[in-house]
């Protein structure tokens, strides 16, 4: 690990001013910087720890949501009372990534800004466009099983990481951020992450300094919630494909609400309004979810091993909607 200096910050300001200069990086959990630190695939000459900034509360808003500070750790957040009752979904989805100690460690903004685990990325003697840009994409040759088929470009096709992202998109969270200057600002989730185009280094949209300070969940919305993960064993691995979901269904066994959300088939959280509509004020049989299946996976694009994701989604998409039309989940 190379050389960096090291400081605290006492406000969100202060640490936004500390992190703006070139190659500097904030630290809370840090359970994937440190390890892309030793790796030397980020070296950063400067950290700026914020664990002691006064981010740690869950609140309720006046309209009935939740604003979280940025440094509540992904197991305080999966257990908070509210999260629970109102927000299923995300707690489901904390809870099926990474282990117990790590989500102990790991903060809600760390967790957006979590990296890719494309082989290739974590391959440092390999070329990579996400890690030094303009140097190929050997994954869409390569070893590709768990990489995207939506959102890919010719310059990468490295998979986003997060399963709790994907609930905060299904939710349409808000990130609220401060900047050197004291300016802040709120991002919608939506907007927050960017498509690799010819840019695979470029993930999100903050600007250098730019501190997460808050996530915001507007109110709860009714219905089942349900996160499911389809990946290669119970525990500690990555989606192949997950499927965040709220969905409501009338007496008469009519979708009145449906909300999607995907991970691990997309290069960001992946979620299509037009396949929500598509599905919403129907019996949800099977000719719908055929087409609602098309839709969503009008673009898609497998590279070789990863083709199976595309049939996989399918049938995952089938089961969270026949499994809301019986009243299973939450």
């Amino acid at each position: 690990m190379k050389r960096f200096e090291y400081s605290r910050a006492d406000a969100p300001k202060q640490a936004a001013i500390s992190a703006s200069s070139k190659d500097a990086s904030f630290i809370a959990g840090g359970t994937n910087l440190l390890d892309l630190m030793k790796l030397e695939i980020e070296t950063p000459i400067k950290l700026v720890d914020i664990t002691r900034l006064e981010l740690e509360q869950v609140e309720t808003t006046a309209d009935g949501g939740l604003r979280i500070g940025t440094l509540v750790t992904n197991s305080d957040l999966a257990a908070h009372p509210e999260v629970i009752a109102n927000y299923p979904v995300l707690s489901r989805a904390i809870l099926a990534g990474a282990t117990g100690q790590l989500r102990n460690r790991a903060t809600t903004g760390g967790n957006f800004l979590q990296r890719t685990r494309c082989y290739y990325f974590y391959q440092t003697d390999s070329a990579c466009n996400k890690r030094e840009p303009g140097t190929g994409c050997p994954a869409i040759n390569g070893e590709n099983r768990t990489l995207a088929v939506l959102g890919t470009s010719d310059s990468c096709i490295a998979q986003h990481p997060s399963d709790m992202a994907v609930a905060m998109r299904l939710l349409d969270a808000t990130i609220e951020t401060v900047k050197a200057d004291g300016s802040t600002r709120a991002i919608d989730v939506k907007d927050f992450y960017c498509l690799p185009k010819d840019t695979p280094h470029i993930e999100n949209v903050l600007e250098a300094g730019e501190l997460i300070t808050h996530v915001v969940l507007p109110a709860p919305i009714k219905g089942m919630h349900t996160y499911d993960k389809v990946r290669d064993r119970a525990s500690y691995a990555f989606a192949l494909v997950s499927c965040a979901a709220v969905i409501d269904a009338d007496d008469n066994g009519n979708l009145k609400t449906v909300r999607l959300a995907f991970g691990g088939i997309g290069t960001k959280p992946w979620r299509n309004e037009e396949v929500e509509a598509l599905l919403t004020d129907t019996d949800g049989n099977s000719d719908v979810i055929t087409q609602a299946a098309d839709l969503l996976l009008h673009d898609a694009k497998g590279n070789g091993q990863n083709d199976f994701k595309i049939p996989l989604t399918r049938r995952l998409l089938k089961q969270v909607i026949q499994r809301a039309l019986a009243g299973e989940g939450a």
